[in-house]
């Protein structure tokens, strides 16, 4: 009963600890000047440290305030009854930020203790480990009182109070309500004689114990009852030998205790299949065996297509049960003493003994067709699909790291190659790994100091009618020290998969808007990757780089494939809008050679299309000739510039100006340049137009 009664005044306690909390917030929340003030911009900080900062320190004991704007940006901060920037909310974000979700959404004024002031506004308050500490969180409204000034709760600020349950604060309680010995502790690590409470947040989860030493009658009881105690001393002996027999009967039960625990270690929860470390001391098995025997062992890793689709349209539970589907469709295609082992999420593997090529296509291709027909999840039908890399030892070794590093190469093949699909690891993976690795070396290298190895080259565009060099096109160039002049096309990718495309494409565009100041009059065209389009620091970066250089807004062109047209085409449109408010002109390049759609051309704001080569090369073609035409009305019909890449013949040239091409870049007029080259063909070129009737083009430079 004592214990029972510490309990209740423990929870009592603590309940009553979180209102008082929410009391004092209201004191100065629910105020019509406090409404304003908060909306207020700048802030008055020092009306914000009386009324609802540091005045809170002092009147009630908070440790940490926080004033938020209606969208959830932290505006003013104390900490320790002193004033600090309002950055220090990010510390508490993560546990205040759901709760400041949760007040949002509800009007509900929380209800209060039996016999206490009743709350007056609505309110979220909860227990959380605070910079590692325990702690009441309080969030609560800033409302008018007058009701004069109306808000949406979305549209409110919010004050969040921080008080920390320190030695302190527990001491005070035991001091109040007779509990000796009050402490916290992490852990429910309490002595023997201790009582404790889980402290546990709205979600029902213990972030800690409060522990302290109750007060115990039935010690006095019993030293007063001590002769009695020692009849029932003997009466227990007799009872001992019955509880003889129920140990042993709970013996039996922890030793099945222990098979379960055993078996739940090394299986899959969902599947009940071989789990990763189940996997691996199998596998090691296997491997002795096929050592010592020199028979061969196959090695399966799979990984489902499109899973992550189920996951996304029909929730995590269809998700599971999809799992689970495919877990008995794997054991159905192998053998009964074949391993199929979850590896997590929804990667596979399975190993299969001493199979021959025959046996080894046999299964890959019955898992990819099984796994390629129709699930019912939830109700509904849905398709997946299966990508299968298999190793084999000993054909590629025996050491396990090995062959399940090589079979992870051969599925990523298998991915890049179109999915549902296996694909048999080959030495010539490997060394394509390998080179792509030391690719991405070498290109840190050269990034660590991009004047050094990094060079641009120019290719100068001509206009069709005049012959007149209108601009450039920036193309980036690798100078490796070894293996010479490296074209974009050997390390354009390896910089995107490596995230070294954003500083590469920074690089390039400040290097040629500097370099385009010896050219007046003269656009320069820069290719833009689709990650740095989609960055949000794209527009900025721009801006700052023709800032930096002085150099025109109006002569800067930024370049877009129609890949990144497709990848993020509200990014796109936002990052080209900007562009193009600041002056900047911008370019469709390679146009037709993506799976973008006529509306694009429409609806995206771009001032020129540029005409792929491969179109160019094939207007010698009745197709070819008409598909270009066809580019040009839908260019002359959207007010758009059209420039043709790739020209390298006279009749390519003299039917792309005879069709309105209005700008030609290729090999037949000027191979790319350095910038040095530019600023002498500027001195010297002197443009020859070229009639409709044929001629000569302009000059041609090597």
């Amino acid at each position: 009963m004592a214990h029972q009664r510490d309990r209740s005044i423990v929870t009592l306690v603590l309940e009553q600890s979180m209102e008082r909390i929410a009391h004092a917030q209201e004191s100065t929340t629910i105020w019509d000047t406090a409404v304003i003030e908060a909306h207020k911009r700048p802030l008055d900080m020092a009306w914000m440290d009386r009324n609802l900062g540091i005045w809170f320190n002092e009147y009630a004991g908070f440790d940490e305030v926080y004033v938020l704007t209606s969208t959830g940006q932290p505006i003013y901060a104390m900490r320790g009854g002193k004033r600090v920037i309002p950055e220090n909310y990010i510390a508490v974000e993560d546990v205040a930020g759901p709760m400041v979700t949760r007040l949002r959404h509800t009007n509900v004024i929380p209800k209060t203790i039996d016999g206490d002031i009743a709350m007056l506004s609505p309110g979220q308050a909860d227990f959380a480990i605070v910079r590692g500490r325990p702690a009441i969180i309080s969030a609560k409204p800033i409302l008018s009182d007058s009701g004069n000034i109306k808000e949406k709760p979305e549209d409110q600020a919010v004050h969040l109070g921080i008080v920390f349950l320190d030695q302190d604060f527990f001491a005070r309680i035991g001091s109040q309500y007779g509990l000796a010995d009050a402490r916290y502790q992490i852990a429910d690590g309490a002595d023997g004689g201790e009582s404790s409470v889980a402290l546990l947040d709205h979600r029902r989860h213990v972030i800690g114990y409060l522990v302290w030493r109750p007060f115990a009658p039935g010690q006095q009881v019993t030293i007063m009852m001590a002769p009695v105690l020692a009849l029932v001393i003997l009466l227990s002996i007799g009872v001992i030998c019955m509880l003889a027999n129920r140990l042993a009967s709970r013996t039996i039960d922890l030793d099945e205790s222990r098979l379960q625990a055993q078996h739940q270690a090394m299986h899959d929860g969902l599947t009940g299949l071989a789990n990763r470390a189940m996997f691996e001391q199998r596998f090691d098995e296997a491997l002795g065996r096929s050592r010592r025997h020199n028979t061969p062992l196959a090695l399966l890793f799979i990984d489902l297509d499109r899973f992550k689709k189920v996951n996304d349209t029909l929730g995590h539970p269809a998700g599971d049960l999809l799992i689970e589907q495919v877990a008995r469709r794997l054991v159905a295609e192998v053998r009964g003493y074949d391993v199929v082992a979850r590896l997590g999420g929804d990667e596979f593997a399975v190993l299969i003994g001493e199979p021959d090529q025959v046996a080894i296509d046999g299964v890959c291709s019955r898992i990819v067709s099984q796994l390629g027909l129709p699930f019912s999840v939830s109700g509904a039908q849905t398709y997946i699909g299966a990508s299968i890399g298999v190793a084999i030892a000993p054909d590629h070794g025996f050491d396990r790291t090995e062959l399940t590093r090589k079979a992870d190469i051969a599925l990523y093949r298998a991915k890049a190659e179109g999915r549902s699909r296996y694909v048999l690891f080959d030495p010539e993976m490997d060394e394509d790994v390998r080179a792509r690795e030391a690719m991405d070396r070498e290109l840190r290298k050269a990034m660590a100091d991009c004047d050094s190895q990094l060079r641009i080259h120019y290719q100068p565009v001509f206009s069709a009618r005049t012959g007149a060099i209108t601009g450039v096109e920036a193309l980036l160039r690798w100078q490796h020290p070894i293996n010479g002049l490296v074209t974009p096309d050997a390390f354009i990718r390896a910089a995107e998969e490596t995230g070294l495309i954003e500083v590469l494409g920074q690089w390039v565009l400040r290097r040629a808007v500097e370099d385009a100041k010896a050219w007046p009059g003269l656009r320069v065209a820069v290719n833009a990757s689709p990650i740095q389009v989609r960055s949000r620091k794209f527009v900025d970066c721009v801006t700052s780089a023709l800032a930096e250089s002085g150099l025109e807004a109006e002569r800067l062109e930024i370049e877009i494939t129609e890949t990144a047209l497709m990848a993020a085409s509200s990014e796109v449109t936002t990052a080209l809008r900007d562009l193009r408010k600041l002056g900047i002109t911008c370019a469709l390049d390679d146009f037709g050679t993506g799976y973008s759609s006529l509306s694009h051309i429409r609806d995206i704001a771009v001032d020129r299309i540029k005409i792929d080569r491969s179109f160019v090369h094939a207007v010698n073609t009745v197709p070819g000739a008409a598909l270009v035409e066809a580019i040009v009305s839908l260019a002359s019909a959207n007010g758009l510039q059209l420039t043709a890449e790739g020209v390298e013949t006279d009749e390519q040239y003299a039917f792309l100006r005879r069709v309105g091409c209005h700008e030609i870049q290729g090999y037949l007029l000027a191979r790319p340049m350095p910038a040095e080259q530019v600023t002498a063909l500027l001195q010297d070129f002197q443009p020859t137009p070229r009639l409709p009737s044929g001629g000569s083009p302009p000059m041609m430079i090597a």
